[in-house]
């Protein structure tokens, strides 16, 4: 049987109508869990019940485009650029009373982590974040990266193309799994757990959300208006102040280890940074107690 985050709740929050997983107690520190693409709530199946059980009051939100997380108005632009899921991630809090939290992630979670961390620095109570420093520098986004990071990227340049959506809306799943295989190569996931986190793509804005996001980042998509202050601060690259233990995995596929010297500068508190051994791109699931001690440390 494939362990699942259950009962979801659901709260208005912002632009959307959040679907999330809660557990541990009400009056201990909040930790914000956040996944990314192409996964769900349950990257996070191991670690929330380890941190639960530690005291800490954990929330697990399907981001937009993901669950059943669903926009509360028709008219509201799908837009997946980073400023979006950061201030997604602030009216959740806000939503649920929670005045500072541990904002804990990795891919689009840890994007939408720093971003939180970077321009609402009251509200986080430090930082987990796998990859490092993720806020997109934009202006910067059409250099060339090397050859096999490149192509790493395949997926990057498939969306950008009106192919791709129509491969996307297609074969979210199948274009899932792949990643999966691709990013992870020493994680041996079964079809039972693939299943469970390919759920989440059915959302009926998944693939104009995932599409946008990935041409907002290279300046080929205009953002959503609303947001627009934000990215402006975000172009400046804000050093984030907060407690912060940045992670990667020695295996991951798509973001190559580094030793963490390249962000040094763009953290004015970190406590350390760490390469997992075996771990690929999906490390919370892959490595449950190394990330869980992680947001263990920052609390401290």
């Amino acid at each position: 049987m494939t362990a699942r985050l259950q009962p979801l709740r659901e709260i208005d929050a912002g632009v959307l109508r959040i679907a999330y997983f809660e557990s541990g107690p009400a009056d201990g520190p909040a930790v914000i869990l956040l996944h990314g693409y192409p996964y769900d709530i349950h990257s996070y199946v191991d670690v929330a019940p380890r941190l639960a059980a530690q005291g800490c009051r954990v929330i697990v939100p399907y981001v937009r485009g993901y669950g059943s997380t669903c926009f509360l108005d028709p008219s509201i632009p799908r837009s997946g650029q980073q400023a979006a899921i950061g201030a997604d991630l602030i009216a959740l809090i806000d939503a649920l009373a929670i005045p500072r939290a541990v904002f804990a992630g990795y891919d689009w979670g840890g994007r939408a982590a720093c971003v939180g961390a970077a321009l609402w620095p009251e509200r986080c109570a430090g930082l987990v974040s796998v990859g490092g420093y993720a806020i997109q520098d934009i202006a910067k986004a059409l250099k060339p990266a090397s050859v096999p990071q490149e192509f790493a990227y395949w997926y990057q340049w498939y969306f950008q193309t009106e192919r791709g959506r129509a491969g996307l809306a297609a074969h979210r799943a199948e274009i899932a799994r792949l990643l999966w295989q691709q990013w992870s190569p020493n994680w041996r996931f079964d079809d039972a757990t693939f299943a469970r986190s390919a759920e989440a793509f059915d959302n009926p804005d998944h693939v104009d959300v995932v599409i946008h996001s990935y041409r907002h980042r290279y300046g080929l998509a205009e953002g959503d208006p609303r947001y627009q202050e934000l990215e402006q601060r975000l172009a400046a690259q804000p050093v984030i102040t907060a407690p912060t233990i940045t992670l990667d995995g020695d295996a991951d596929g798509v973001t190559p280890a580094t030793d963490g010297r390249a962000h040094a500068g763009k953290f004015s508190n970190r406590i350390a940074h760490r390469v997992i051994p075996r771990a690929g791109h999906n490390l919370p699931q892959e490595a449950p107690e190394a990330f869980t001690a992680a947001v263990m440390e920052v609390l401290r």
